[in-house]
This record gives structure tokens, sequence and C-alpha cells, in this order.
């Protein structure tokens, strides 16, 4: 798939199923990750692998995040949440680690990691798989960063899962109508 092809057809996934990406797609997809503009050439990047039986975990992260917002939170709730890590049989955390004593801006730093889940999103979808880009409460909450071996200033900029399509989402068009503006001399 060309470039121009990916772009435009790249859509999140409305359901994913069995298989997961190969460990070897797995690695290419991370890798196009880290080929993401990097000002200071920093790699604030950090990236999460969950498959299989590990997703529990992160599960059990987002549920006990869920009960320390709101205690009265219900069975269903919770297995609600604890269910939302099954809907993808591998999802991958993108986290930064923002470094505070470069000169290179926070912003640009959380900037270059979410180019790197865009470059992810996208060699997904060239290789074939679905994608859903996440995050919700659990990305915030320090537990759910502490489950993931993430430190608790880490910023989790997406939980990409990844799968089969089961249910394919629609591509929308360009919105650019009035947010284009074009500066150029005449002559």
């Amino acid at each position: 798939m060309d470039l121009f092809t990916a772009i435009d057809t790249r859509c999140s996934a409305i359901t994913l199923q069995d298989p997961a990406p190969s460990r070897e797609h797995v690695q290419r997809i991370i890798e196009a990750g880290a080929h993401a503009p990097d000002h200071g050439k920093l790699a604030p990047w950090r990236f999460v692998v969950i498959e299989g039986e590990a997703r529990s975990i992160l599960g059990q992260a987002l549920v006990t995040a869920l009960l320390s917002k709101d205690a009265a939170a219900t069975i269903d709730q919770q297995k609600r949440e604890r269910d939302k890590v099954f809907r993808a049989p591998c999802i991958i955390a993108v986290a930064a680690r923002v470094y505070k004593t470069n000169k290179v801006p926070d912003i640009e730093q959380l900037l270059a990691v979410g180019a790197a889940a865009q470059n992810m999103f996208l060699a997904a979808h060239a290789l074939g798989y679905g994608v859903m880009w996440k995050t919700g409460a659990g990305a915030y909450d320090v537990n759910v960063k502490s489950a993931l071996g993430l430190h608790v200033d880490d910023h989790i900029i997406a939980f990409l899962y990844l799968g089969k399509v089961a249910n394919a989402g629609t591509p929308r068009s360009a919105a650019l109508e009035n947010r284009v503006t074009w500066l150029a001399q005449k002559g």
C-alpha cells in the first residue's frame, strides 16, 4: 500500500478479532513509530506490548483506576472496564517520557510521541491490520502506568488496539473548509 492510500483509507476499526499481528509485524509497527520526527533526538517514546492473558493485568489496573475515582462503581461497570482490553488480541501502549532537563519543550516531546503513534497506526493499516486508538481515564491513572511498568510522570498518548478487522470503520474525508490559509507573495 502506498503512503497516500494508507493515509486516505486509514480509519479506526469498529471491532477487532484474532489473530494478533505477528511478532515480526509488531516489531515493524514499533520501528515505524521510532521513525517519527523528534526534535533533539530524545526518543521520548516508550512502547508496552500487551498480548494474550497479559491483557488481564491492564484490565485489572483499569478497574482499580475506576474504583479510585468512583468507589461505588457497580460490578457491571467494573466488568465493562475490565473487558475493554479484550476488544483486540494485541494492545500497544504508546507513552511519552518527557525530559524536563532538556531544552526541547514538553509539548514538542509529547507531539513527537503523538507522531510516533500515528506512524504506528499507518504501519499497522499498511500491513493489513485493523487499529483502534484509545485512551480514556485509565490512560491518566498512576496505577495503570505502574501496572505497565511506566513511570508515574510518563504520559500515555495512546492504547493502540490491533487485530484483524471484524467490523470496519469508515474513512473520513479531509475537513479543510475554512481551515487553510495561504500566505504567499505575489510576483
